[in-house]
């Protein structure tokens, strides 16, 4: 087993901050970053997901180390979901379903450059996304295989987990993700979700 991730915890709540601090110290494979080491993913916890705090995803994502951001806030609904993915946020999570374990998994994959969502959240993203399916030529959609790698990647789940559930080798897994990334010209893996959904292709 390698180094706990490095993790900083940012929240709007002197308290709340200093309780989520405490409960990441507690995880093996995750750890708070000691002074003068950047962390590799920054958890940011707010109340209500408005400009203020996107701007505050948006800051923390571009800082000089470029962490990854695992937000968590206390609710979220599919548009401002997307907002957040679009903004930089890695992992997204609720505060009433958020404990230590579920955490500490969100910030691994978002470690791993994975994007994590709740289930039901990305249902509702989905159903959406169906509903407002833009009309357009079969070659700028997805194939089946690559609907059925971008679900999983969009509800967190690992590239190994992928492969093992579609019975697919994980450089093919991968080559999908990067096939997509590339054709559609997107940064990372959590652009490419937030991109396939919003633009309905899932």
């Amino acid at each position: 087993m390698g180094e706990p991730v490095a993790v900083s915890v940012v929240a709007q709540d002197p308290m709340l901050e200093a309780g989520v601090t405490v409960a990441v110290h507690g995880c093996p494979d995750v750890d708070v970053s000691p002074p003068g080491v950047p962390p590799a993913v920054t958890v940011v916890i707010v109340d209500e997901l408005g400009e203020h705090e996107l701007d505050l995803v948006r800051a923390t994502r571009t800082a000089a180390h470029r962490p990854e951001v695992v937000l968590v806030a206390t609710e979220l609904t599919p548009t401002q979901a997307l907002h957040a993915i679009a903004t930089g946020a890695r992992g997204l999570l609720r505060r009433r379903e958020t404990d230590p374990d579920r955490l500490a998994r969100t910030v691994l994959a978002a470690a791993a450059g994975d994007a994590a969502m709740p289930p039901d959240l990305l249902d509702h993203l989905l159903d959406h996304t169906a509903a407002h399916r833009p009309p357009g030529p079969a070659g700028l959609g997805l194939s089946d295989r690559e609907r059925a790698v971008f679900r999983l990647v969009a509800d967190g789940r690992e590239t190994g987990e992928i492969a093992r559930e579609l019975s697919y080798s994980q450089r093919t897994v991968a080559g999908v993700v990067h096939d997509v990334t590339n054709r559609f010209r997107l940064r990372n893996r959590a652009h490419a979700v937030a991109y396939v959904l919003r633009a309905g292709l899932l």
